[in-house]
């Protein structure tokens, strides 16, 4: 009776290569996962606590006015919220003073600072842009990609709702393409100075390669009642 083929010395090597690679893979694979998952809760989490003190702030008596009339913020203070529907009926994330990784990795959206300098949505004209992170950190933009044109975008501060509509998108662009997020974005369509809001983040998912952007107008600002009853855009559905 013949005996089992006994396999090469090579053969068995590459064969324990193998395994092993399969196996370091599913460990990446699942802590490149875990990583994520877990910067998400504690993103989360630091946002959250750091919303209700801003909100707390609003309430109490005494509290000045949200929009100073001259340079009164600095980096990591918190601005207000963003609302966007088209991402969520109940969307909403904190806004704060600039896009440093220090910033965005608390969950927020983070308002420019460089190249340009953001203009604030009480400003006569200029650019509210904004960044956040795709994946990881709280995600906060993450479902980007299904705000389109004439959604509606809102931003909340103390005392107004500044109501802005989606006039164009940008699928994909280079990461150094600091055009997006200029005063008067022209890849939008804008000729003009105007009070434009601009919301960036990575694309495609899980990477880094490539920018996307949405920009809007203001259409409308509405003052905050006793209640912050949100407005209408806010309210549909």
């Amino acid at each position: 009776m013949s005996g089992r083929r006994r396999r090469p010395p090579w053969a068995v090597a590459l064969g324990l290569l193998g395994e092993l690679l399969v196996t370091a893979g599913v460990l990446v694979g699942l802590f490149t996962a875990y990583s994520l998952w877990w910067t998400d809760v504690l993103a989360d989490r630091q946002a959250g606590h750091q919303a209700g003190r801003l909100r707390q702030d609003w309430t109490a008596p005494g509290s000045g006015p949200t929009a100073p009339a001259g340079p009164g913020y600095q980096a990591g203070d918190g601005l207000g919220f963003l609302h966007v529907p088209a991402m969520g009926k109940d969307y909403q994330v904190l806004i704060k003073l600039g896009t440093t990784p220090e910033v965005l990795n608390q969950g927020v959206a983070g308002v420019y600072q460089a190249p340009y300098t953001s203009a604030m949505p009480w400003d006569r004209a200029g650019n509210f842009a904004l960044a956040a992170h795709r994946d990881g950190h709280g995600a906060k933009f993450h479902d980007l990609d299904a705000v389109g044109k004439g959604d509606a975008i809102v931003v909340e501060t103390r005392d107004r709702w500044y109501v802005y509509r989606v006039d164009a998108t940008l699928a994909q662009t280079d990461k150094e393409d600091v055009g997006v997020v200029a005063p008067v974005p022209a890849e939008a369509g804008y000729t003009a100075p105007g009070r434009y809001i601009t919301l960036t983040t990575c694309t495609p998912v899980y990477t880094s390669r490539f920018r996307m952007a949405v920009w809007g107008s203001l259409v409308r600002v509405d003052a905050v009642d006793a209640q912050r009853t949100p407005p209408p855009e806010l309210r549909a559905g």
